[in-house]
């Protein structure tokens, strides 16, 4: 067993994605979802979109973090950011609609970010950036697209999820492979390690 701490890792987000990514890895996993205002945050927050994905994840930690004092609790958020401007999570199929034709032919960035707390304590946050660039798909390829995706995927930013049917979407991606799915792993490994929660 590689995870050494006496308890679970506390995810404080609803991802599969992210949950599915610790496991993997051999982190055992508690879930206990933060309940934030994610757009309130962000409108009313940091412009820069890596200082708002931090800022995300950190609130979503300190939540959780003031529930279960004593656990390890992580807090996860991302941002995408085109054009000078953040992209939100779209509502339904027609935002997701406005937002893939809006990024196809085009470089955007994801922000990932992770804060990690025990009680009021910050103890690691880092935030990492992966540039994807779409192709030129049809109006027909959008709409058989927006039809084989899942609704997870329609409702995450930029209407894409790249481990499944967004795969579709991109001629180039430059980055983390993790960063782009929401979680920064390797860092977070790392100081794992180096706090002795992980085998070394």
């Amino acid at each position: 067993m590689l995870w050494l701490a006496a308890a679970p890792l506390v995810l404080a987000s609803r991802s599969k994605v992210r949950r599915a990514l610790l496991e993997a890895a051999g982190i055992p996993v508690e879930i206990s979802p933060a309940d934030i205002d994610e757009r309130a945050i962000a409108v009313g927050g940091p412009t820069d979109p890596a200082d708002t994905a931090a800022l995300l994840a950190q609130e979503k930690a300190a939540v959780i973090a003031r529930a279960k004092p004593r656990g390890i609790v992580l807090g996860a958020d991302q941002t995408l950011a085109f054009g000078g401007r953040q992209l939100h999570k779209p509502s339904g199929r027609g935002g997701a609609a406005d937002q893939l034709w809006m990024l196809r032919g085009h470089t955007h960035a994801l922000h990932s970010a992770v804060a990690l707390m025990r009680g009021d304590e910050l103890l690691f946050t880092h935030v990492a950036v992966a540039r994807l660039t779409m192709r030129n798909f049809s109006e027909d390829f959008l709409a058989r697209y927006l039809d084989a995706a899942s609704e997870d995927a329609l409702h995450s930013v930029g209407a894409y999820q790249l481990e499944g049917m967004g795969s579709h979407l991109f001629e180039r991606v430059e980055g983390d492979y993790f960063t782009v799915l929401g979680l920064p792993l390797l860092p977070l490994l790392d100081f794992f390690r180096r706090d002795g929660w992980v085998a070394g």
